[in-house]
């Protein structure tokens, strides 16, 4: 299977992490949904990407 990125942007802030939710292409479905990172790798990011390969 090929790699896939994956867009995601800010949801929500908790104690020690962020929440992002994908944003998916248009007429595609999500892939991923949301995905929590801990503070001190997001830091301020409002959106990340984020690969994803499926190994054989």
């Amino acid at each position: 299977m090929p790699e896939v990125t994956v867009k995601l942007a800010f949801e929500k802030e908790n104690k020690n992490s962020i929440r992002f939710k994908e944003v998916p292409e248009p007429g595609k479905a999500e892939a991923v949904g949301s995905l929590y990172l801990q503070k001190w790798l997001a830091g301020d990011a409002k959106t990340i990407e984020i690969t994803v390969k499926i190994p054989d």
